[in-house]
């Protein structure tokens, strides 16, 4: 269960990277669309036009249902996982994507809450860091002199 707890705390970690770089793709995608003359409004919605399309369906579907799953059993596992500290780190992870799917949400009506929506990831990926470290086999202690 230790390492159970441990992988799953890298692997929010790593999603936490996978959804930046999917928000980039899918940004960078409409901007260079946009420079070579598309147009982007509600009668392309939906429409796969530029490259980097995907990236937000990735970022939407990830952010909403595999993170949230990931901390759910996280949370889960670090009742069995017997490492100091789990529970509260696995449900720091759990509050904080409750509040990053919140926010993510939320920001389609108020655009501004990107910047803490875009900041809270950063914190996210600390704390599932933190959570994973709590279960790191500690180093063999070397001998010492005698």
């Amino acid at each position: 269960m230790k390492s159970a707890y441990r992988i799953l705390a890298y692997l929010i970690a790593l999603e936490v990277v996978v959804q930046a770089a999917a928000i980039a793709f899918a940004t960078f995608g409409v901007l260079a669309y946009v420079d070579g003359g598309g147009v982007l409004d509600k009668a392309s919605e939906g429409e796969h036009a530029f490259t980097g399309a995907v990236g937000f369906m990735v970022h939407s579907v990830n952010g909403e249902r595999v993170i949230p799953i990931l901390a759910v059993v996280l949370l889960f596992v670090a009742y069995f996982a017997r490492v100091p500290g789990a529970v509260l780190w696995s449900a720091v992870v759990f509050l904080t994507t409750l509040v990053q799917v919140v926010l993510g949400v939320a920001a389609g009506a108020v655009p501004t809450l990107g910047w803490v929506h875009g900041a809270l990831a950063i914190a996210l990926f600390v704390v599932a860091v933190i959570a994973a470290r709590k279960a790191e086999v500690p180093a063999a202690v070397e001998a010492g002199p005698g």
